[in-house]
């Protein structure tokens, strides 16, 4: 995996993985929930795309998943994200990138 930062949605998005099916989105929302202290507050899914919405050190976030543009996370307010939110999304993506390297690199070995 290797982490990319994008601004496309008036904030930052971080592309966790562009091409990940279902299955990685729930791996994905599996180490936010065991290795964050990650609980899903809100669940939105539809045909095509799911977004959960988490709080992480005080910011609403979301990670987001769509057929077409695989796994993401982003603030909730998008548009009218703030640094502080915009930061926390680089930070989770960071510590994020880390764990799913980790866990890609063991399943190669096992």
């Amino acid at each position: 995996m290797s982490l990319n930062l994008r601004i496309a949605l008036g904030c930052t998005e971080a592309i966790i993985d562009d091409d990940g099916g279902l299955k990685r989105f729930y791996h994905v929302a599996d180490i936010l929930t065991r290795y964050f202290n990650i609980n899903f507050t809100h669940k939105e899914d539809d045909f095509d795309t799911i977004d959960w919405t988490f709080s992480f050190r005080g910011h609403q976030l979301i990670l987001h998943y769509n057929i077409y543009t695989g796994i993401s996370l982003y603030p909730s307010k998008t548009k009218d994200a703030d640094k502080a939110e915009n930061n926390a999304v680089a930070e989770l993506a960071n510590s994020l990138e880390h764990k799913l390297n980790h866990d890609d690199a063991y399943r190669h070995t096992a």
